[in-house]
């Protein structure tokens, strides 16, 4: 007798819109673009009190930590679905980073580092893996060491090290935690071309540290995966909000007293967009359910997804600037944040090339 495989079903569930709801209403209210683009302007760019709302008021930060470690218990589904919401108003939050990329670091992590996943849950630590923004999976480097019971060297281009507490450091002789709070520990911000998600120097001069994992590239591996494959469900969220404003304000501008969208031009590079807003949206829901249940080949999954949906998001925010006309190049208007998170996600984790090349290895056709 031949058992059919389950198929995957990558609709959204009836909690999983309940989900995407109630984070739609809460960014509604605090995270409207006049209030991210002034964040930018400042000199506290993370918004930290959304975060908290976020976190600990919805329980967000332990998304996918176990129930039995204080957290939801839920899937990787279910966070790509906040990200998709994170993605449509370029939050400047470090979901991305702390609840999904540190979190799933520390799960493939032995049992010493369930406190510290409680301490995420509890939305109150916020943790962030050191390393450059830009690593794709596999691609780990440790330019620091442990030595003589303390962490020493520079790690540059860490995403939200800012806002950390925690740092989840790889070395050669393991992964460890060091509070950024302690001496030993500067971590200097840089200037990054997306403000939103901001970028830091961390130096380490005889850092104190908690040894976590005896070696770190397994679980950096799989944080950074998780990361891949679910920055696609942001950068999905950030293309149908330009493809949405962009539609929206198409209707509305007049020339020749006709609205500029019923030109065939436009009409044509429009629905080459939400061609590709709807692949990607398969892409990145292919990937997020092959990380939940692991029915696919996760690193598959997530290498199609990043190099389908970067590319895909910095050309729907360069469509949005343009089609806007002169009022998309204004500071003023917030379509520059989504070109700016995009661009900056299409380097992130791994290039789309970079994704395209584990996808040959991956299924055994190397380029020449």
């Amino acid at each position: 007798m031949t058992v059919e495989p389950a198929q995957t079903n990558l609709l959204y569930t009836e909690e999983e819109e309940a989900l995407r709801s109630a984070v739609r209403s809460l960014l509604a209210d605090r995270c409207d673009a006049a209030t991210v683009l002034a964040r930018t302007e400042s000199e506290q760019p993370h918004d930290r009190e959304l975060w908290k709302m976020l976190a600990e008021g919805m329980g967000l930060a332990g998304l996918l930590v176990p129930e039995s470690h204080g957290g939801q218990g839920a899937t990787h589904r279910e966070a790509a679905v906040v990200l998709e919401e994170l993605g449509r108003t370029v939050a400047p939050v470090p979901f991305l980073t702390s609840a999904v990329i540190a979190t799933e670091t520390l799960l493939a992590c032995p049992d010493d580092a369930a406190e510290l996943l409680a301490a995420l849950a509890s939305g109150r630590t916020v943790a962030v893996l050191a390393v450059p923004f830009a690593t794709a999976p596999g691609g780990t480097r440790a330019p620091v060491r442990y030595v003589g019971g303390a962490l020493h060297g520079e790690v540059t281009g860490v995403a939200d090290a800012a806002v950390a507490d925690i740092l989840l450091v790889p070395t050669a002789e393991g992964l460890f935690a060091a509070e950024t709070g302690r001496d030993g520990v500067t971590v200097t911000p840089r200037t990054s071309l997306d403000r939103t998600r901001p970028l830091a120097a961390v130096t380490f001069d005889g850092a104190p540290a908690r040894r976590l994992a005896a070696g770190a590239d397994t679980p950096v591996r799989l944080g950074l995966r998780a990361g891949a494959g679910l920055l696609a469900s942001e950068q999905l969220g950030i293309a149908e909000w330009c493809l949405a404003q962009t539609v929206r304000y198409t209707k509305e501008r007049h020339q020749f007293n006709r609205p500029v969208g019923s030109f065939q031009a436009l009409k044509h590079r429009l629905a080459k967009s939400w061609l590709d807003v709807v692949n990607t949206r398969a892409a990145a829901r292919h990937a997020a359910d092959a990380l939940a249940t692991g029915s696919d080949e996760p690193n598959l999954a997530a290498s199609v997804a990043q190099a389908y949906a970067a590319p895909v998001a910095v050309r729907a925010a360069e469509e949005a600037l343009q089609l806007h006309g002169g009022i998309g190049m204004t500071w003023e208007h917030p379509v520059h944040l989504y070109l700016k998170r995009a661009k900056a996600d299409s380097i992130g984790l791994g290039t789309a090339g970079q994704h395209k090349e584990a996808l040959a290895e991956l299924v055994a056709l190397p380029a020449p």
